[in-house]
């Protein structure tokens, strides 16, 4: 196949794409396998303790698991040549955050207007300390090989990861301030602040310029 077949031709060689693409799919394979504990351990301890932004975070890591899958495939085969799958890989990252926002928001929103309050959730923060330890690696990673190699979906799936950590943060302070303060309403507001970022995220992966910065 022609080097013409790039994203962007002549950026690198073409032996420097293809072994970039395969650190890509291995990321991925790696973000897979974490976010697959991490969604379970998140929603489980979030119906324990009635906590709409520890389901949201778990539901979170759901939707960041199936942007791995969506890049394992993008790179697979002849696939990591072609700018069509490019593009479809793209645009199946960018929906995935419009698949949460609105999910988010509507728990959130009624959380607050009910008034009804979170359980302490201890693992949740544990959860949450551990991906703001993991997830940047990951997603500053995904970001630069992206850059390198012209892949909007590979930085949309960067961007995602690095939302995870962002979201832990805001996890945190939500549960903590629960669990130490009784500010119940930290709780459903960290999850506006995640259904928020998703839907900035995923305009921008759409468009194809997420995660340029």
């Amino acid at each position: 196949m022609e080097q013409a077949a790039l994203p962007h031709p002549g950026s690198v060689s073409r032996a420097e794409y293809l072994a970039l693409a395969r650190q890509a799919r291995w990321l991925s394979w790696a973000s897979l396998a974490y976010m697959s504990v991490e969604g379970g351990v998140a929603i489980v301890a979030g119906i324990v303790a009635s906590s709409v932004a520890l389901i949201g975070f778990g539901i979170d890591s759901a939707i960041e698991g199936f942007a791995s899958v969506v890049i394992v495939w993008r790179f697979t085969g002849a696939r990591a040549l072609s700018p069509a799958a490019e593009r479809r890989a793209q645009q199946l990252v960018a929906l995935q955050f419009f698949a949460l926002a609105p999910y988010v928001a509507f728990e959130a929103i009624q959380a607050l207007l009910t008034g009804e309050r979170a359980d302490a959730s201890w693992v949740g923060i544990g959860l949450a300390v551990t991906s703001l330890a993991v997830m940047p690696y990951l997603g500053v990673a995904k970001r630069r090989i992206g850059a390198r190699i012209g892949s909007a979906a590979t930085r949309g799936e960067g961007a995602q990861n690095l939302l995870c950590a962002y979201l832990s943060a805001a996890l945190l302070v939500g549960l903590l301030g629960n669990a130490v303060l009784g500010l119940w309403w930290l709780d459903p507001a960290a999850a506006l602040i995640i259904a928020g970022v998703a839907l900035r995220e995923g305009v921008e992966t759409w468009r194809g310029d997420g995660c340029r910065g």
